[in-house]
């Protein structure tokens, strides 16, 4: 499937018209964000992740910020980079991975998806308390332009249009992957890793350009992959979590009070633990939309799994080694170490918790809100 990308021009004018003729209408009372996610309607990235931040917003904030919320005729996710930096949208969702050379320092953990543990609440938390509490990170979102709230994390699988059971059927196989972990799994597993996003991914497969993707198994719902693949293999690919949920542009983050960024940290992380509880919703019911269209749903052998944790172990050398002589990253096994301290730290707070959204929003407040200064965080 392909998003054809509205140029800034058309989507300026589109956007002037909305917010002038909003304004006529209502008048001016709350600050109203201007908010996109880039995403269709029915990905959870879009709902809940931005839908209940939109709503959320006036709630926490006791009337003073609200949000108008615009689809992909605005931006699309691989725009939103031009979108946030011209103003034209205030609060998106951002991407780091396609932007290593930017984000070096948050890319060096946030591309360990085989990192990401098996409850995603975990790595989403584990994220952003890794993030926010980074100096070399911050320092480079401030250089975008950008200010960090949080990240959420999806669960990964394989999806293919062959069985996958076995290293050996791996082999020659053409895979999309969102990270470069992925990647190097791919190479190493004798497959050929191929870099495309999630919503070109529908197209390439059903043209037999790649034989599958390293994605959640919710993309046979959100992006129709049910339609092109034949096989889903249960291998735990870890979590995507390269990303910056709702990114806020820095002037527009100045320019508000000290209790309207804290009301705006709190609803967004409240809809991060929404959209991470959503998208484990999503992988069952994309589960049950695959079996009922025919498609094999499949474990993998104990030898393939062997390979895999093989692969991960072996691997964090690797991507420490490859960052600090890509991107001159100091320090890299160090903060590597940290983040799997964090997954260890956070694995045990949830397991501790009742498991809630209550609850886990609770733990988010304690560990990571109450130890950050909103009078000077991302300034």
């Amino acid at each position: 499937m392909t998003i054809t990308l509205p140029s800034i021009k058309t989507a300026a004018n589109i956007l002037c018209g909305v917010v002038l003729a909003a304004t006529l209408v209502s008048g001016v009372s709350a600050r109203e964000l201007r908010l996109a996610s880039g995403l269709p309607p029915l990905h959870p990235a879009h709902d809940p992740l931005y839908t209940d931040f939109q709503e959320l917003l006036p709630e926490y904030s006791n009337g003073n910020l609200s949000g108008r919320l615009f689809g992909t005729e605005i931006t699309t996710l691989g725009n939103m980079r031009a979108a946030i930096l011209s103003g034209m949208v205030e609060v998106g969702l951002f991407l780091p991975s396609y932007f290593p050379a930017d984000l070096p320092n948050f890319n060096l953990v946030g591309d360990l998806s085989m990192m990401g543990h098996r409850n995603p609440q975990v790595t989403a938390a584990a994220m952003t308390e890794y993030v926010v509490t980074c100096d070399d990170c911050q320092s480079e979102f401030k250089k975008l332009g950008v200010v960090y709230t949080n990240s959420h994390a999806n669960p990964y699988s394989l999806l293919t249009t062959a069985p996958v059971t076995k290293p050996e059927d791996l082999e020659g196989l053409r895979l999309r992957t969102a990270t470069p972990q992925h990647a190097r799994w791919v190479e190493a597993m004798g497959g050929k890793a191929v870099t495309m996003t999630t919503g070109e991914a529908f197209e390439a497969l059903s043209q037999r350009v790649i034989d599958g993707t390293v994605t959640s198994i919710s993309d046979v719902i959100s992006f129709n992959l049910g339609e092109v693949i034949s096989h889903i293999t249960l291998l735990d690919m870890g979590t995507f979590h390269s990303l910056a949920n709702h990114s806020v542009k820095n002037n527009v983050w100045q320019g508000l009070s000290v209790d309207d960024r804290e009301a705006l940290m709190k609803a967004s992380i409240v809809a991060n633990v929404r959209t991470t509880a959503r998208w484990v919703e999503m992988v069952e019911e994309g589960k049950s939309v695959a079996r009922e269209n025919g498609l094999k749903i499949i474990e993998p052998s104990e030898t393939l799994i062997a390979s895999t944790d093989e692969f991960k172990t072996q691997d964090l050398v690797t991507a420490a080694a490859s960052s600090e002589e890509r991107f001159d990253i100091v320090g890299a096994e160090e903060k590597i170490a940290r983040f799997d301290a964090l997954l260890n730290k956070w694995e045990r707070l949830i397991a501790e918790s009742e498991g809630s959204e209550e609850a886990i929003v609770a733990l988010y407040e304690s560990e990571i809100l109450s130890k950050v200064d909103p009078t000077t965080y991302g300034l």
